[in-house]
């Protein structure tokens, strides 16, 4: 029905015919040409759809969304390092990956997949070779570490890093973790270097995995979990070594000795010394590194003791 002047009330929903809709009069604080009339319910400025998220009340700004970020402290592990959703262990996948890519290099370079390590050039001048090391050709100590005799030893050991590995490098963080992984290879090749024979020829990663299985027992030792099954690990591979003619022992023993002593100081040492900010506090971090760096120290003196002792025996001045 018609009011008086044949005016009658807008339709439901909107304006008349011919009435332009109302625009918000307020814009987005990070988009000035876009209208809206959304607000962020925690700091009340106005913004668009593309500029909030969803939150437990409401909805939140992406700014105000960053700054809670920053507000919330991360969850860390025994070790300082700090923890994701979703973890990726690349640091063992990049040592996965770089040994078999030597293993592929020397197979190539001897065209014989299961005798790889001749006539190939790369194993020749990588191998730990105590006559090497007595020359000054001390980068074999690292080189040796990615060289390994066929495929069976080179698929044992990196099945091995890949279990034991992946876990270690997420208690412990990318970057303690491969400081660990080299020094037990150090303390692998000061192992072979000062007890085996200066005649005999050493290669793989087996001192750097066993220095990764006493890395594993301190941290359940920590974490005041049962360290049984891992030693049973180690004691099943010491068995096997000693059985097995041609394994380097003392390679291994070495180590693992190096693996077990740099782990226990990173998450130890800063308790025993009265630390009480926690395993990311500065001290903390200061007194782990160190911890590494002295077993790492120690492994280089036991090569450079033993260098000295070969180029007297090989009769180099």
């Amino acid at each position: 029905m018609n009011t008086p002047g044949g005016w009658g009330p807008p339709p439901p929903g909107g304006p008349g015919p011919g009435v332009p809709p109302q625009l918000p009069s307020q814009v987005c604080v990070r988009h000035p040409n876009r209208p809206t009339a959304l607000a962020c319910t925690r700091c009340d400025r106005p913004a668009c759809p593309e500029c909030l998220r969803p939150a437990a009340v409401g909805q939140h700004c992406v700014d105000c969304v960053r700054a809670g970020q920053r507000d919330v402290r991360p969850v860390r592990t025994i070790a300082g390092a700090t923890t994701r959703g979703t973890f990726v262990p690349y640091a063992t996948y990049v040592l996965i990956a770089a040994s078999v890519i030597v293993f592929a290099i020397t197979a190539a370079q001897s065209s014989d997949v299961m005798n790889n390590q001749s006539p190939s050039r790369l194993f020749a001048d990588w191998a730990l070779w105590p006559r090497g090391i007595a020359q000054g050709e001390f980068y074999r100590i690292i080189g040796s570490g990615f060289l390994h005799f066929g495929p069976i030893h080179l698929a044992v050991n990196m099945l091995a890093l890949y279990i034991i590995g992946r876990d270690v490098e997420h208690i412990l963080g990318r970057s303690r973790y491969v400081a660990v992984y080299v020094t037990a290879l150090l303390g692998g090749a000061a192992g072979a270097l000062a007890l085996q024979d200066s005649l005999s020829v050493t290669a793989g990663a087996s001192g750097a995995i066993y220095g990764l299985f006493g890395a594993q027992a301190i941290i359940l030792i920590r974490l005041r979990q049962s360290p049984g099954p891992i030693f049973v690990l180690i004691a099943i591979n010491v068995i096997i070594s000693v059985s097995i003619p041609g394994i380097s022992l003392w390679g291994h023993m070495g180590g693992l000795a190096a693996g077990t002593a740099a782990t226990a100081g990173l998450l130890f040492v800063p308790g025993w010394l009265g630390n009480t900010g926690g395993p990311s506090s500065s001290s903390a971090r200061l007194i782990g590194w160190g911890s590494i760096a002295a077993v790492a120290v120690f492994a280089l003196v036991v090569i450079a003791l033993r260098t000295l002792q070969l180029r007297s025996e090989f009769g180099y001045s």
